[in-house]
C-alpha cells in the first residue's frame, strides 16, 4: 500500500470535527511548501568574486588574448580568476 492509501484508511476513521483539525494542518504544510524560495538572480551575482589586477576591467580583451600578462609577486605567472559561492 502506498502513504497516500493508509492516509485515506486513518481519514476516513476520523469524526468531523477531527477532519477540520487534519485539514488545516494539511492546508498549512501546503502554504508552507510554496514560500520557500531560491535566491534570487541578483543575491547570487553579489556571491561573485573577481581576484585581478585593477585594470582588469579596462584591459580585458589585452588579458583573454595574451597580449597582456600579470606577474605575481613571486615571479610566476598569474592568472586572473573568478570565484562563484552559491
Amino acid at each position: 500500500m502506498t502513504t497516500k492509501e493508509l492516509i485515506n484508511i486513518e481519514i476516513e476513521k476520523l469524526s468531523e470535527d477531527e477532519l477540520k483539525k487534519v485539514y488545516g494542518v494539511v492546508r498549512s504544510l501546503a502554504e508552507s511548501k510554496g514560500n520557500e524560495r531560491r535566491p534570487s538572480f541578483m543575491s547570487r551575482l553579489k556571491c561573485i568574486q573577481i581576484e585581478a589586477p585593477e585594470d582588469f576591467a579596462t584591459n580585458l580583451t589585452l588579458y583573454v588574448s595574451g597580449e597582456k600578462r600579470v606577474q605575481r609577486r613571486d615571479r610566476r605567472r598569474y592568472r586572473p580568476t573568478v570565484r562563484i559561492s552559491l
